[in-house]
Formats: C-alpha cells, structure tokens, sequence
C-alpha cells in the first residue's frame, strides 16, 4: 500500500453551509458507510488514487438498469460497473461473448441516468475494441455520449496502445487482467490466472504497461491472493479484486450474486441478502392476494 503524503494528511474538511463539508478532495457528504474518511460528493477518476493513498478500500458493484443503480448508489457504492455481464443476469446469455455495443448503450445510460454519486464505468464488449484503437475509440465515444465517466477493457500490455488512445481522448479506462471472461475460450474455461512465477512475472508486467498507458484502475479476476498482493504493491494505479483475495485496494461484485438473488454464486463472492428470495415471496403473496380476490381493495379503487 502506498504511503500517505504528508501534505494530504495535514488537510482536514471544514464545514460550509448546509451541512456539506469540503476539503482538498472537492465537496464532499459525511462519508461512506463505515469510512471515516470524507466521501465525494461525485466520485471522479482522481478520487480513486486519493482513496488508495488514504488506505479507504474502493466498493464496486455491477448495475444494468436504473432501478438497481439508484439503490447502489444510496448505498455510498464508489463505483457501478455497467457490465457485460449483464449478458449472463439479465439477457439470458450463457457467457458475455454475444453482448452488443447497442445493449451496453442502452444499459449505461439507464444506469447513468439513475447515478448520482459513483463513478459510471461501462464494459466494451466483445468485438467492439479488438481490432484496434481507432475501433475503441468509436465504441468508447458511444458509451461516454450517454453517461459512462469511464470504459473498461481487457486483456494485458498488447492493449497498452489502446488504453493510451483513449486517454488522449479524453476517455478514463479502468484495465482487467487474470481471468478476462471474453477470452474464456482461449484459456480453456474458467480458470485462476497468474499461478507460477513466469506467470505471477507477467501480470505484473501487464499491470505496469497499462498504468503507463494511463489506466486509472485495473481490476484482477481469479488470481491467487499472493499474486494480487503482490501486483498491488508494485502497481501505480488502484487495483480492484474479484476473487483475488483480500490485499487489493477494492471490491468488486455482481450485483445479483452480492445480493442473493439465485441459489448459485461463484465461490469467491458471498450473499450479503437473499433478495432473490424475498422477491419470489412477494410475486407469491401479490398472486395469493389477487386470486382471492383481496387486491385491490377498497383503498386502491378511484371513485367516479
């Protein structure tokens, strides 16, 4: 973890009117649930390497709809992820491979449109940046036009090149390496990455290559908790874990496995709630209600 500066350290928020409070990171709210740290009132990409400096553990969780994010985002989530993952929870896909620009379009600016707080970043999904930077750049435009404040892209150094044309643009990217689900074919199923030291060797390098690129954050999938300490330590931009132990400066989730919403989750994540649960008793109790006839009820009528 990188030391505090101490001219940070020396900064305290002062109070202003209303109740809100600023400091050196912005106008901020009283903070995060659990943190004593000042929040932002905005979560941009520069507060994500001041919350890394101050030892404040960054939350991310995925939303595809407004319904969700707005609940995420009253939660104090730092970051909502618009992810193509929404091609598994909510489109019916069996992987993120068939996951389109225009349903990402759609699912960020519903998400967008929603997010008061956190910082909106958006998934290029399979097929829209591979071929080169000029093709993320098109597809990352499109995103931003309709609320991502930033895009997410995997793979290691060969995207160097094209985390730094996006950066020149303008554009803020968060980088994934170790398990990258739009590669699941070429690396033979769902399996942990960075095992071995060549291997550990690599992931460091990758991480390094990206940040020099510009990349203001890089998420690690399915490495082993030593391996991801270790790229933590060494990596000049914030790293964000799932199911790479607990060393990382944050968190990531699915939102329908953090919540509980199916009997199935991933083994490195855990059910926080059982919505999915709660959310079957109530269809059930409307379906009693409506079939014995006691909704609606008098209250719920208009009268002539």
């Amino acid at each position: 973890m990188t030391e505090t500066p101490s001219s940070s350290r020396s900064h305290s928020p002062q109070t202003s009117q209303g109740g809100q409070t600023s400091s050196p990171y912005g106008s901020v709210v009283a903070g995060a649930p659990g943190s004593g740290s000042p929040s932002p009132r905005k979560v941009r990409v520069h507060h994500l390497a001041q919350m890394r400096e101050r030892g404040d553990k960054i939350v991310m969780l995925t939303a595809y709809d407004a319904v969700t994010a707005r609940l995420l985002d009253a939660a104090g989530t730092d970051m909502l992820l618009v992810g193509d993952s929404i091609g598994n929870v909510s489109l019916g896909y069996d992987s993120t491979l068939p996951v389109t620009l225009e349903e990402m379009v759609v699912a960020t600016r519903s998400v967008a449109r929603a997010t008061s707080r956190a910082l909106v970043v958006t998934d290029l999904p399979f097929g829209t940046y591979e071929a080169g930077p000029a093709q993320a750049l098109d597809s990352a435009v499109r995103l931003v036009k309709v609320g991502a404040n930033a895009v997410k892209l995997e793979g290691g150094r060969a995207r160097a090149q094209t985390v730094r044309t996006l950066t020149d643009a303008g554009i803020p990217v968060v980088a994934h390496v170790g398990f990258t689900p739009q590669s699941v074919n070429a690396l033979g199923g769902f399996r942990v990455q960075g095992r071995g030291e060549e291997a550990a060797d690599r992931m460091v390098g990758d991480v390094q290559a990206l940040a020099e690129a510009g990349a203001v954050a890089v998420v690690l999938e399915m490495v082993p908790d030593p391996v991801a300490a270790r790229v933590t330590e060494l990596s000049p931009v914030p790293t964000i874990g799932i199911g790479a132990g607990g060393r990382c400066d944050g968190q990531v989730l699915v939102w329908s496995d953090m919540a509980g919403m199916t009997e199935w989750t991933p083994r490195f994540a855990a059910q926080f709630g059982q919505v999915g649960a709660a959310l079957r008793q109530a269809a059930e109790d409307f379906g009693q209600a409506v079939r014995s006839g006691s909704f609606p009820a008098p209250e719920h009528w208009f009268d002539s």
